[in-house]
Order: C-alpha cells, then sequence, then structure tokens
C-alpha cells in the first residue's frame, strides 16, 4: 500500500476536490477540480480547461467525461498548470 492507495479507484477517491489532468483518446487533454466519479470512471470536472502543447486552449467549466474516452488521469501533483 502506498500512499493510502489498496485499489485503483482510492487514487481517485484522493484526488476528489483536488486538480487532475485527463487525458483523452482523441488527444485532448482537460485540467479541472475532480467532483464526482463512478464505478466507470466517468468524471466530472469543475473548472475544467482544456490544454494544448501544455498551454491554456479554453476553458470549459463544469463538466462531465465519459470513461471510456479516457487514457489516464493524474493526480494535481503531476498535472499541467497554466501559465
Amino acid at each position: 500500500m502506498v500512499n493510502g492507495i489498496e485499489r485503483p479507484l482510492d487514487l481517485l477517491n484522493n484526488s476528489k476536490g483536488k486538480e487532475i489532468l485527463v487525458s483523452l483518446k482523441n488527444d485532448r487533454q482537460f485540467v479541472g477540480t475532480l467532483l464526482a466519479f463512478d464505478i466507470h470512471v466517468n468524471i466530472v470536472l469543475d473548472n475544467a480547461k482544456e490544454m494544448q502543447s501544455n498551454e491554456l486552449k479554453r476553458n470549459i467549466g463544469l463538466t462531465f467525461l465519459r470513461g471510456d474516452t479516457i487514457i489516464f488521469i493524474s493526480p494535481a501533483s503531476t498535472s499541467l498548470k497554466e501559465k
């Protein structure tokens, strides 16, 4: 067990209310505050921003991302920061 994480969804649970980076299958990336997720890894982000080449492309706001489109999710400590 590392950092209180025993199962994959523990990482998401520990990231609730924190900023995460989400990369999708269509090469799009979003940074936002994780509000909620389910067992299908559908996620809800608040204050979501679409990123491109490590730079802000546009502000999206409250967003739902479907789990089957997600390639990876990274906690805030490694996520992209707005420049």
